[in-house]
């Protein structure tokens, strides 16, 4: 299991609406869990062996998480794909010099 963190071009002052989008793709994830205490949580919570976490930063949407490498990059890649397409707009890691 290795940890991992990622920050989405997804950013807090964006409308609610696309928060409520972001929202029901959070529930389509897969491992979804619901919100425990207030934070979107995936498989467990940091205390599991296996987890992954999502809050609202000054940098963006960020997840972190601890799972294979294979599996976490299979799932954040599914979650920006499905985001793009929900959204409207290219999601990715803004500081990633291949995101345009």
């Amino acid at each position: 299991m290795n940890t991992h963190n990622c920050n989405l071009n997804i950013w807090a002052h964006l409308p609610e609406e696309t928060w409520t989008q972001v929202a029901e793709l959070y529930q389509s994830m897969p491992g979804w869990l619901g919100y425990i205490e207030g934070i979107p949580c995936w498989y467990g919570q940091e205390t599991d062996e296996m987890f992954i976490t999502a809050s609202v930063e000054p940098s963006g949407l960020s997840f972190y998480a601890r799972m294979d490498q294979s599996e976490w990059e299979a799932w954040i890649g599914r979650f920006k794909a499905e985001a793009t397409r929900e959204l409207g707009f290219a999601v990715g890691e803004p500081e990633d010099e291949d995101f345009n």
